[in-house]
């Protein structure tokens, strides 16, 4: 087993989430790929610093521009949990990133949208499915791994509840829906989803077998997965005015904000985004001005 497989290993042993599994040892696999000697007994502080300089300039590889600094700052906890871990382990006997300081990633917050945008993106829905992914997201507040994990049997259209089996950190959580978006939902399960993928139209062959648990389907009746969800989003607001981002995420933002500003209290907020914290819920909603008082 190689240093890269031992690390992964190390990483799911200890607990860390799916999408961190996959993450951070890609991004050692990209900085060994970039320092000159992969000996990581040889890897010193100027290696890292020079891949730090790098990562200043890296162009994204499926779209034009370059790193976020949150992502950078990914990539800086990745080597610290790297090095760390071949300390711990005996494998090196000087960590070379341990004196380094890094420039503190700046917060990139997430502005919500307004009730009035929220509006024209429902508008702006043409089918059943587009009408769903908005629910999803802003209606039960979901995130994306919550979204792509939803199976039909965790809707429960009777009693207008939507469970979430496993959120963050593992937490469960059930979701009040209200007759309009319960009915919205129950749209697109007896109305589209069946439908989906029955018959390739562009090859005139027959799709694979419908995922049943699933909730939501893509083209070929396969779980829908972040990347379809993402394009489903963007064709909706290309039919809008709104220039500003827009992500699944501000879906998520936007719905915490207008609950609060409709009056819910935090306490409510924060259990229905599924966070552990108050001051999770604060930083996570922008709160309007009238209401911190009461927070």
């Amino acid at each position: 087993m190689d240093i890269l497989q031992e690390f992964t290993s190390y990483i799911h042993q200890i607990g860390y989430s799916k999408g961190s599994q996959y993450q951070i040892p890609n991004c050692i696999k990209e900085f060994l790929g970039q320092v000159t000697e992969p000996n990581i007994k040889k890897i010193n502080q100027q290696d890292i610093i020079d891949f730090y300089q790098y990562l200043q300039t890296r162009p994204l590889k499926r779209r034009t521009g370059a790193l976020s600094e949150a992502m950078i700052g990914h990539y800086v906890f990745s080597l610290k949990t790297f090095f760390n871990w071949l300390e711990q382990t005996g494998q090196i006997k000087y960590n070379p990133i341990s004196n380094i300081r890094f420039k503190s990633p700046q917060g990139n917050p997430r502005e919500p949208l307004s009730q009035e945008e929220i509006g024209q993106l429902f508008e702006a829905a043409q089918t059943s499915k587009e009408t769903a992914i908005l629910h999803l997201f802003y209606s039960c507040g979901l995130r994306r791994t919550e979204a792509e994990n939803l199976n039909t049997s965790d809707i429960h259209f009777s009693k207008n509840l939507l469970f979430v089996r496993e959120g963050k950190g593992a937490k469960r959580r059930a979701i009040p829906v209200n007759e309009k978006v319960k009915n919205e939902l129950e749209s697109y399960y007896t109305d589209e989803r069946t439908k989906v993928g029955s018959l390739s139209r562009d090859t005139g062959k027959e799709a694979c077998l419908p995922d049943r648990q699933a909730f939501m389907l893509n083209k070929t009746n396969r779980r829908m997965r972040g990347d379809s969800y993402n394009r489903g989003l963007k064709k909706i607001i290309e039919r809008t005015e709104i220039d500003k981002e827009t992500t699944l995420h501000h879906l998520r933002h936007s719905i915490a904000t207008h609950l609060l500003e409709n009056g819910l209290g935090i306490e409510f907020v924060r259990d229905f985004l599924g966070h552990s914290h108050l001051e999770a819920t604060q930083i996570y909603a922008k709160v309007p001005h009238r209401l911190l008082k009461k927070l």
